[in-house]
């Protein structure tokens, strides 16, 4: 796994290396020079939220969905500046946050793309962003990817002749494992220290690698981002001529917000339904 640094402009954040190998391998490692007491924080604030089986078997896989909403340093660590000026670096458009995603150990996911969960219209304007906040290696269940896969075709439901929808996403991932072995791919782990961040591209193939050791946790932070300017929608629950659209919220850059009603946004899906027909 490269992690090799190059010159870089002034004004710029990745190097021409990164950048680069964002575009070739679909993925990059960067230091971004975070804050260690907002990671420590961040670690210590959500271990007592995570569900009741993890907290009685701590080497089962867990995760909260959206902790911004809980603890402030998780919205913090998703509105990054540098981060945001890295993603608008790589794609030349401004990066919106929308979810977090906070894992205690490795997750163990079968490989996938995170294109059948969200995409945009013009496509792959869409990235995660993961950020160890202890160091991993390949005995704590680094995560898995595939360099490279991001040129293969954006497979969709669709594409394996299955029924668009959650209830097939097993089918789906037996699917896309036929396709890691018919192309041949090689996986490679993400093992990455403390504070760095590891910047994936929507298409590129990743999951959970087995956790060896498990006596060791594995916190970290996936936090995605669409960019500014696009259609966004669910391929998951998407037929081919019919995208399931998404409305966003987007993680706010400051502490001092308020979270839409939900009438307030049942109303904004059925404008956005009505307008579409």
């Amino acid at each position: 796994m490269e992690k090799e640094s190059a010159t870089k402009s002034s004004d710029a954040v990745l190097s021409e290396f990164q950048v680069a190998q964002f575009h070739e391998r679909g993925y990059l490692i960067a230091d971004f020079d975070l804050d260690e007491s907002m990671l420590d924080s961040i670690k210590k604030k959500l271990q007592p939220l995570y569900p009741e089986d993890y907290q009685q078997n701590p080497t089962l896989p867990a995760r909260i969905q959206d902790g911004w909403k809980t603890v402030d340093e998780v919205r913090q660590l998703a509105r990054n500046d540098n981060i945001a000026a890295a993603l608008q670096q790589l794609l030349e458009r401004e990066a919106l946050p929308f979810q977090t995603l906070n894992f205690p150990v490795g997750t163990r996911q079968f490989t996938h793309s995170d294109t059948i969960h969200f995409n945009s219209i013009p496509s792959n304007f869409m990235v995660g962003v993961w950020v160890a906040l202890e160091d991993i290696d390949e005995d704590n269940g680094p995560l898995l990817f595939y360099p490279g896969s991001q040129k293969l075709h954006e497979y969709s439901m669709h594409d394996f002749d299955l029924e668009p929808g959650y209830h097939n996403y097993s089918k789906y991932e037996k699917r896309i494992q036929q396709v890691v072995e018919r192309e041949q791919l090689e996986g490679e782990y993400g093992t990455i220290k403390k504070g760095e961040a590891l910047i994936w591209h929507a298409n590129l193939l990743h999951g959970g690698a087995p956790q060896k050791d498990l006596t060791r946790s594995r916190h970290s932070q996936v936090t995605h981002y669409y960019f500014a300017n696009c259609k966004y929608y669910t391929p998951m629950n998407s037929t081919t001529d019919r995208p399931f659209f998404r409305d966003p919220f987007w993680i706010p850059e400051s502490a001092d917000y308020q979270i839409p009603k939900p009438n307030s946004l049942f109303r904004r899906l059925v404008r956005k339904l009505v307008t579409s027909k």
